[in-house]
């Protein structure tokens, strides 16, 4: 296990050795400056877990020190040390940046709990600097294409507002995606962005997850718990799958968008919240809306500004693009070496239609770089995606739906065949929601008895 470095800057050598001493007794390896230049050299060829930094020093003082250290980007936690107390030098030393100030002589306890204490906090902020990195990357929008461009565009200006967004688009378009976006650019992106997902929450429990609930409120709640609605209070609410939920819970919805309150469960007392609300779905919310099926006044109050994700298909030339991305993800994340796709094998997947869009892409590039040994990518590599390109006899259908439908028919049905007549399997083959499959199933008139 490596030690945390330390360094003590301080011109006594007495107080060099000291501090040394007790550090060292703690397991840190502790290096010794005895002016601010050397601190500020020393400090650029290591990296320090802590600097103990004295305010007296011979040519640059400690203050002037910390100054430059925090100007040339080095944020490691600095303890200022002084033989002198003064609540204005403290002060002034904790504008500057410092973690904390002790006074000689020094008391040891107080000296190893301070340092501890820094290096814990620095060490912290890493974890989360590192976090906030890995999520950056995991919601990164990957696409050069003239779709892409538009919708980057149209996020830039919507995120500035308040405006109810409504996204649109097929399964695995990357929905959720946008919505982070929206959140990340807008003036709400320190504050929560909280999901939930109706399709994915049983009907008798979606209003307690949106709502929350008071103790008692029911049988089993033995303690307050308070609901998506109210978590999300300054930030961004994402209902997923807004298309599913239940025309109870969409006049319940309805209500809190035209008042900006709520009662939890159980509860008399109204919540205010001031939540920006992005919505998305799979599904044709207009045809819901003419079947009776969703409310057209819940509709309306969603879709301020509409937004539509381009299926897959429709943007081809992102697709290398993505490949790439998603094979250094899943190859670092497995440790492996990256694949080399051929022009040819990119040139399949650019053939396929990707009924799964994005998340099938995602799906199929994470299979190849976990089962396959070889380092080149070539056709012969690529798992079967499709019976043949949705374009391949454009002719026999009348129309592009007509077309899309027939090819999806034929696609599930191989799928369902591969899974042995398993639906999960072969919604996870396909990278796809089981439900949203079952849909599907039901909707192209698929008989599954048969498998």
């Amino acid at each position: 296990m490596n030690k945390s470095k330390v360094l003590v800057v301080d011109d006594e050598p007495r107080i060099q050795q000291s501090l040394r001493a007790i550090l060292e007794d703690e397991g840190y390896e502790v290096g010794v400056a005895s002016s601010g230049e050397e601190c500020l050299k020393y400090a650029e060829l290591k990296n320090y877990a802590c600097i103990l930094l004295d305010i007296w020093l011979p040519g640059i003082d400690g203050l002037r020190t910390l100054q430059l250290l925090r100007e040339q980007g080095n944020n490691c936690p600095v303890i200022m040390i002084s033989g002198h107390g003064n609540i204005e030098i403290a002060v002034t030393a904790v504008k500057l940046g410092a973690f904390d100030f002790i006074e000689k002589p020094f008391s040891i306890e107080k000296t190893v709990l301070t340092v501890r204490n820094a290096i814990r906090a620095y060490q912290l902020e890493l974890k989360n600097a590192e976090l906030i990195q890995s999520l950056d990357q995991e919601y990164v929008m990957i696409g050069d294409s003239v779709a892409m461009r538009a919708l980057r565009k149209q996020i830039r200006i919507v995120a500035e507002t308040d405006g109810r967004v409504l996204i649109t688009g097929e399964s695995g378009t990357g929905k959720e995606l946008v919505a982070r976006a929206i959140h990340n650019q807008s003036k709400r992106k320190d504050a929560s962005f909280v999901e939930i997902n109706s399709a994915a929450i049983p009907e008798d429990l979606i209003e307690s997850e949106l709502f929350g609930y008071v103790k008692g409120a029911f049988s089993g709640a033995t303690h307050s718990r308070k609901g998506k609605l109210e978590i999300a209070d300054g930030g961004t609410l994402f209902l997923d799958e807004i298309g599913d939920m239940s025309p109870r819970m969409q006049a319940k919805l309805l209500r809190v968008l035209e008042e900006g309150r709520f009662e939890p469960l159980g509860s008399n007392t109204q919540i205010k919240v001031d939540v920006r609300v992005i919505s998305a779905t799979n599904k044709n919310l207009d045809e819901l809306i003419e079947s009776g099926n969703f409310r057209h006044d819940l509709f309306y109050r969603l879709n301020v500004i509409p937004f539509e994700i381009p299926p897959l298909r429709e943007r081809i030339e992102d697709i290398p693009l993505l490949v790439e991305h998603f094979n250094k993800k899943f190859s670092a994340s497995y440790g492996k070496k990256p694949k080399e796709f051929t022009q040819e094998a990119i040139q399949i997947l650019q053939s396929y239609a990707w009924p799964g869009n994005v998340r099938e892409l995602k799906n199929t590039v994470e299979r190849i770089v976990i089962t396959v040994q070889k380092e080149k990518i070539t056709p012969k590599e690529l798992p079967p995606l499709s019976i043949e390109p949705i374009s391949s006899k454009p002719a026999r259908f009348p129309s592009l739906k007509e077309a899309i439908e027939d090819f999806q028919r034929k696609y599930i049905e191989q799928k369902i065949n591969e899974a042995g007549g398993n639906i999960s399997k072969a919604a996870e083959l396909m990278g796809i929601d089981r439900s949203h499959l079952y849909r599907r199933i039901k909707s192209l008139g698929i008989d599954i008895e048969k498998f």
